[in-house]
């Protein structure tokens, strides 16, 4: 269990790191770019990993990997959208909760049972997660509905790929990372498309299009090649992942693996000399405690 847990945890830290180096890159690139080269990065990664381990896939396996990529994608576009649209202090906090919460009844009715250690870190971790991933002062109401959306498909991500077992090696991670990148660029191309669609018809539109494409961090329109390194460290952490969940079970391989955002707002405040406000650093020592709890049980 214990090698699970440094799993889960190395897990969380680079999906933490991924989000930071994306955002950046998200101020000058539109974010679905930077999303399309990343996961094309990751696809690619994955890919090799799964061939070098060279087990055979089965084909129960891959459709497990597959849907991971479809829930890992749709959240991803749900957390997005929820975002762009200034819902940052109810879709981010509702899809990491989520995450680490949606496994939890499923390990449950799966037979798993948990210590008294467990359950503390747990009930640490899930308040920890919410202050840490809140964003004091965000803009617009609502957002419910994406941060739920967004919840279920990263906790898909997380049970699929549990589900997926070890008989198929690598093969189920490099399967999701390829829909990812499939559901990514259709995704894009659709975005242009639409457009291309609205300045061609030269209606008024197309004015209110790119006002909205600049508010959403649309500044670029060329790929920021420099986003492969967001996606290396996203497939990786998925890897450790993974390997966390074939160590331990799946409850506590994803609530830690959730602990990212805390990782996102330690390098903020390390790098960019982000202040950290009073929920940021609450949910912090939450974090550091749910982890201790999960260690010394």
């Amino acid at each position: 269990m214990q090698a699970a847990i440094l799993l889960a945890l190395a897990a969380a830290a680079l999906y933490g790191a991924s989000d930071f180096l994306g955002g950046l890159l998200s101020r000058r690139t539109h974010y679905a770019l930077v999303g399309l080269v990343g996961q094309s990065a990751a696809a690619a990664g994955a890919l090799a990993a799964a061939l070098a381990v060279s087990s055979r896939p089965g084909w129960s396996a891959v459709l497990w990997g597959m849907g991971a990529g479809l829930g890992g994608a749709v959240g991803t576009l749900a957390l997005y959208r929820g975002l762009s649209r200034g819902r940052m202090n109810v879709a981010g906090p509702l899809s990491a909760v989520g995450a680490a919460g949606i496994p939890i009844p499923i390990d449950l009715l799966s037979g798993q049972r948990f210590t008294v250690l467990a359950v503390l870190g747990v009930g640490l971790a899930i308040p920890g997660i919410w202050l840490v991933s809140s964003q004091s002062g965000a803009r617009g109401g609502g957002g419910v509905g994406e941060g739920l959306l967004a919840g279920f498909g990263f906790a898909a991500l997380f049970v699929c790929l549990d589900r997926a077992g070890d008989a198929s090696g690598l093969w189920p991670v490099a399967a999701s990372q390829l829909v990812g990148a499939a559901v990514l660029a259709a995704v894009v191309v659709a975005g242009r498309r639409t457009v291309s669609a609205v300045v061609a018809g030269g209606r008024a539109e197309s004015a209110v299009v790119t006002g909205r494409r600049a508010a959403s961090g649309a500044t670029g329109t060329r790929p920021p090649w420099t986003a492969i390194w967001p996606g290396v460290l996203g497939v990786g952490a998925t890897l450790l992942y993974t390997f966390s969940t074939r160590e331990g079970t799946l409850a506590i391989s994803a609530v830690i693996t959730s602990l990212y955002p805390a990782f996102t707002v330690a390098l903020a405040a390390l790098v960019l000399r982000e202040r950290t406000n009073p929920a940021h650093a609450a949910g912090l020592l939450l974090c550091a405690a749910s982890v201790g709890a999960f260690v010394a049980g």
